[in-house]
This record gives C-alpha cells, sequence and structure tokens, in this order.
C-alpha cells in the first residue's frame, strides 16, 4: 500500500511553478526512482513552503513502528492530534504496487502507476512537525486488480489548496480523499531491481 514511491523529474523550478512555492523542492528529494521509508520526500506544509522531511511519523509512544501511510477513513480517530492543521502535500510523479508471481520461488512483480501520463502530483498526507505519512484510501479499477488499496492524489490544484487549508474536515472529505478517476491513471510494469530498497535509478521507471 504505497510503500515506495517517485519524484523522477529533476525540474525543481517547473515543480515550484506548478504548486505556487517560493523555492524548488530541495534537491535530495528530486530525481528519484525508489523512495523507501525513512528517506527524505519533498512535502508542502503551507501555502508557498516546501521542505524535505523523512517519510513517516514520529513513532507512537512506546512503540518503535513509524506509519508511513495513514487510512483516511480512520484518519480523524486514530490522528486526532494531527487534525487540527498538521496536512501537507506529498510530492511525487509516481508510485509502485507488488503483484505475487505465480511462482512462489520468484520475486514479486512490481508495478509503477502515473496520473495524467507522468505529470507531477500531489498525496495528501500529514505531518507531524518532523515527518510525513501519505492519506490511503479504496483503489480505482485501474489499481484493485494488483492492491485495493491505493494513495489519496489530490485531484487538482483546488483540491490540494482545499487540504492544506483544512476548509474540509477529515471525517467529512469523501470526495476530495476519494479514488481519482481510472482514465487519469495508467500502470506498467516496473523494473524488478527496483524490489530492493536503497536501489537508485532512473532505469527502475520501466520493465527492462
Amino acid at each position: 500500500m504505497c510503500g515506495r514511491y517517485t519524484l523522477s523529474t529533476v525540474d525543481g523550478p517547473d515543480i515550484a511553478q506548478r504548486f505556487g512555492l517560493l523555492d524548488p523542492p530541495p534537491d535530495e528529494t528530486l530525481e528519484r526512482a525508489n523512495i523507501c521509508p525513512t528517506e527524505p520526500i519533498a512535502v508542502v506544509t503551507a501555502p508557498g513552503e516546501v521542505r524535505a522531511v523523512p517519510w513517516g511519523l514520529r513513532p507512537f509512544r512506546g512503540q518503535k513502528f513509524a506509519p508511513i501511510n495513514v487510512r483516511s477513513e480512520t484518519a480523524a480517530s486514530r490522528f486526532r492530534f494531527l487534525m487540527d492543521g498538521k496536512r501537507c502535500l506529498v510530492l511525487a510523479d509516481g508510485w509502485y504496487e507488488w503483484l505475487k508471481s505465480e511462482d512462489k520461488k520468484s520475486p514479486r512483480i512490481p508495478f509503477r502507476y502515473t496520473v495524467d501520463g507522468g505529470v507531477v502530483f500531489a498525496f495528501a498526507g500529514l505531518y507531524d512537525g518532523t515527518g510525513a505519512a501519505i492519506l490511503t484510501g479504496p483503489a480505482n479499477e485501474v489499481c484493485a486488480p494488483v492492491h485495493d488499496r491505493m494513495p489519496c492524489v489530490l485531484a487538482d490544484p483546488d483540491a490540494e489548496a482545499a487540504w492544506l487549508s483544512r476548509e474540509v474536515p477529515v471525517a467529512a472529505a469523501g470526495e476530495l480523499l476519494g479514488p481519482l478517476p481510472s482514465d487519469r491513471v495508467s500502470v506498467a510494469p516496473a523494473n524488478p531491481a527496483v524490489n530492493k530498497a536503497g536501489v537508485e535509478g532512473l532505469e527502475l521507471l520501466v520493465a527492462p
């Protein structure tokens, strides 16, 4: 359920213009084809403001688990301490899901999902002042054959602004956080080398 994703572009100024940012995203968050939990990610924490933070919220008290994904249906109750304003946009241009191979001895098969032909978009996220997590919801028809969940991709700049401004309470944000229409999402096999955390390179984006 979105355990890896991508921000493969190197055009920071273009991203800044698209999202109305005062500065481009930090260099370490760009040209990434295999973003893994705990690594720096580009997040917009307020209008015009982008920063690099670790992917993952702070562990719950007394636990070591740092959530990287949060179910949108239960976010308002489980993460009530974040609902008063600590929302963010997580910038991306794709995400991965894996299909189990029919041969149990073979590695899982990775697929990469993109939006509107590969443009940069924003996941709805939560920000705790240190790190960020991505909200997830039910899958659309394109994603469902591989996984029954998908990241909450905000549909357009108006939806991004509404999420960031807290105009819509999470508990009532069904339409805002609902599955992106299937005709806007494409899927293609990715390079199996992406199965390994820490591997990087734009050749990971497509199957060899």
